[in-house]
């Protein structure tokens, strides 16, 4: 006789290693992936950091990359969802979305250089790639994705001003990138005109690229401020050390990208065909449930993708630092306010952030869809549905729609975050 379904699952989750990751219990998401509870018969032996290794990302979900386990099973999440979709996932959202999936995937990132500069193409795009090139893409769908601060964190998200790009491209170096005649013909500086730009800067040969770097690093600091570009030469040294001078990433990141430093609890929003790539600090992560991705810069000539096809991808939105925000609000079903709720403009998930001080105690109301919750630093009593379990650092849970949780925090107070859709 099958179990019944309980309305939370402890998870076991793993965390991958790539070399932009934080060394060994430098990365929060090693610290937070070794603080799980053991296996109980599990198909794996218990996660320890090794020192010597940098880790990435720590993943919750259910996408067969990197699934989670039920912690006292072993068995797959989704093989428990498959046998209990109703009462699991809810009939709402599999009509929604049309199957009994996890249809997002939280991670937590630690990350220690510069991420590879990326997209993720559209759903439909990434439809079409998925079925021409299915080792490649390995899924048909989308993946815009928001990125939370657990501490300071940098990133290029987006695309700047269009004047502040036009004014930079005035620099001498920079005008072999321009469409030609652009700036004697006097154009206006337009969309299409960016999209020139930074083809043809990840087009050029090395050394074009070098000696363009050479000559950016060698301008004033005051005039690079003038322009409202003071990061260049601060970040430049320090990408060419990671990656190179002659990497084509660097000209487009600094040149064209809204350079972004978030503190702990705010947050961007990348959409699909969004160009982004992350810097340095520890984040929560979502997205929509995809692992398509196109890199251009910041990684080795052989890893990169069509410049032709990344630049079809390209879209032109956000167009400023400000618009790359995703700003918190109140969640109004956290009864005692401690909860803020960050909604992308997308359908496939929104994420929670509760803080509680030691003693305090928050009530969240039940969402008509599953939820993936992790207890990001301290712990608290959690009661679901009248069950109660300790939340300890590092923890994750499954929730099942329509259950109402309720949280009182430990002496160090609480810190978690909760992917959900409904």
């Amino acid at each position: 006789m099958a179990a019944k379904p309980q309305p939370i699952y402890e998870l076991k989750c793993s965390c991958n290693s790539y070399p932009w990751g934080k060394q060994g219990s430098n990365s929060i998401s090693a610290r937070l992936c070794e603080k799980q509870p053991g296996w109980l018969d599990g198909p794996k032996s218990d996660f320890k950091i090794d020192e010597s290794k940098p880790y990435a990302e720590m993943w919750m979900g259910t996408y067969p990359v990197l699934p989670s386990y039920v912690a006292s099973t072993g068995e797959d999440l989704q093989d428990v969802l498959d046998r209990n979709p109703k009462e699991l996932i809810g009939e709402n959202v599999m009509n929604k979305f049309g199957h009994s999936k996890l249809m997002y995937l939280p991670k937590v990132l630690s990350i220690a250089k510069a991420l590879p500069l990326q997209l993720h193409p559209d759903i439909e795009r990434a439809s079409k790639l998925h079925k021409e090139r299915p080792e490649a893409f390995t899924d048909p769908n989308h993946k815009p994705e928001i990125a939370l601060a657990l501490s300071e964190f940098e990133a290029f998200c987006g695309l700047r001003p269009l004047n502040e790009i036009a004014e930079l491209m005035k620099l001498e170096p920079l005008k072999r990138f321009m469409p030609g005649n652009a700036h004697a013909a006097g154009d206006s500086f337009t969309d299409q005109t960016l999209r020139h730009v930074v083809k043809t800067m990840l087009e050029t040969d090395e050394d074009s690229v070098k000696e363009t770097y050479n000559f950016l690093t060698h301008i004033s600091p005051d005039r690079y401020s003038s322009m409202n570009s003071s990061h260049i030469p601060k970040l430049a040294p320090r990408l060419a050390q990671q990656y190179d001078k002659s990497d084509p990433g660097i000209l487009v990141a600094l040149v064209t990208m809204n350079y972004l430093v978030l503190q702990p609890g705010e947050a961007i929003y990348i959409p699909a065909d969004g160009i982004h790539a992350y810097l340095s600090g520890d984040i929560i992560e979502c997205m929509a449930r995809s692992n398509n991705v196109l890199n251009t810069g910041f990684c080795p000539r052989a890893e990169r993708n069509s410049i032709d096809l990344f630049c079809e991808c390209l879209t032109f939105t956000p167009h400023s630092a400000e618009e790359s925000m995703l700003r918190p609000k109140g969640y109004e079903k956290g009864r005692q306010g401690k909860t803020q709720l960050y909604a992308p403009p997308m359908s496939e998930f929104n994420m929670l952030q509760t803080s509680l001080k030691g003693g305090e105690r928050e009530e969240l109301g039940a969402v008509d869809g599953p939820s993936i919750l992790i207890a990001t630093r301290g712990g608290a009593k959690l009661t679901a549905n009248g069950s109660a379990v300790e939340l300890h650092e590092g923890q994750v849970f499954f929730v099942a729609h329509g259950v109402e949780m309720e949280l009182e925090a430990g002496k160090e107070g609480l810190l978690m975050h909760t992917a959900y859709v409904e």
